[in-house]
């Protein structure tokens, strides 16, 4: 595709310096950039180096100048980016219709606009809204809904009622409402509680490959609008998620847990069930939470604390080996004063 600088400015929001009718055709690293390129500079360093490149125009949000360059000045950079890419690599457009391969019961709903790709299964009472996408091999269960323009990519399976809302997106192996992890011990053996809800993802909602989504014992499992979920990630039975939080690789959140609105949780973040984690919260790497957090705090470590606390702990824990050689050097000072006394 084809924009110029004033163009594409319109659309993230900014301004031109230099050449407004230049035309881009593209955006690319500072490193691989060609002339017909637009680059993205953060920071400083970034800005050195999309100076140095054969780009013709920088995307900044700062106010460094060149002679050399066509800026488009923004407030912010990173949004700006995300924006611009939308621009010059907009979705892919598929054609309506079911491959020949699908299997679609004959209760289903589905709307003229949708795509249902090859060896999908459409179960009984289904029911799909305009411009949705079923890329191939997707199992939906009975009773299940797909609101408008959501997408599920290869081989994602959603189980018997689960409801997907408008412009979501599941991506590839990731499994939505599968049973809890709900067992009772009865003479000598785990009895399986049976799981009998079901899952609710609102509008906006992203989900990451091979992830996992339970459907509740009773009642329902939520993920709230606009909330993004990265691969890998583990949302227990009867556990809400509330709108726009962050869930990073490989986060495991057990049963009944309730998260409010804007929380973050980085990487290999493990949380008991039946905890209440307060809206705004931020939860550090490969924590492990077994108490309820505050609204607004963020907590690190395992077992996680509140991370002032976690951080004097560790800067104590920098201190033990000299702390340890002043211990010895103490003891053998005492040692020579008895051995003194009893002379």
């Amino acid at each position: 595709m084809e924009l110029t600088a004033a163009e594409v400015a319109k659309h993230v929001g900014g301004e031109v310096i230099g050449d407004a009718k230049l035309v881009l055709r593209g955006i690319a690293p500072a490193e691989s950039a060609g002339p017909d390129d637009l680059v993205f500079a953060e920071q400083a360093d970034y800005f050195a180096r999309a100076e140095a490149s054969q780009a013709s125009a920088i995307l900044v949000s700062t106010d460094h100048s060149t002679s050399a360059k066509t800026l488009i000045r923004v407030p912010n950079a990173r949004v700006a980016f995300a924006k611009a890419l939308g621009l010059f690599f907009s979705e892919p457009v598929f054609p309506a219709g079911v491959h020949p391969s699908a299997q679609v019961a004959k209760s289903a709903v589905i709307d003229p606009t949708v795509r249902i790709g090859p060896f999908c299964v459409i179960d009984e009472r289904v029911r799909i809204g305009p411009r949705a996408v079923l890329d191939g091999g997707n199992y939906i269960g009975a009773d299940c809904v797909l609101g408008e323009d959501a997408r599920l990519f290869p081989r994602v399976v959603l189980y018997a009622r689960t409801q997907v809302g408008n412009r979501v997106r599941i991506h590839a192996g990731a499994v939505i409402g599968a049973d809890g992890f709900g067992y009772v011990f009865d003479q000598g053996r785990h009895l399986k509680v049976p799981q009998i809800g079901n899952v609710v993802i609102q509008d906006d909602v992203e989900i990451g490959a091979n992830s996992a989504v339970d459907r509740a014992a009773l009642g329902t499992t939520v993920i709230g609008k606009g909330t993004k979920i990265d691969n890998l990630v583990q949302v227990g039975h009867n556990v809400t998620l509330g709108e726009h939080c962050i869930l990073c690789g490989q986060v495991g959140i057990a049963g009944s847990t309730k998260v409010g609105s804007y929380v973050t949780m980085a990487g290999q973040v493990g949380i008991a069930g039946h905890l209440t984690i307060g809206n705004k919260a931020t939860l550090g790497a490969q924590s492990g939470l077994m108490n309820d957090v505050p609204e607004g705090q963020t907590w690190l470590y395992t077992p996680a604390q509140p991370d002032r606390q976690v951080k004097r702990m560790l800067i104590a824990m920098q201190r033990l080996p000299e702390l340890l050689r002043r211990v010895s050097e103490l003891e053998k000072q005492l040692e020579d004063i008895e051995k003194r006394g009893k002379e």
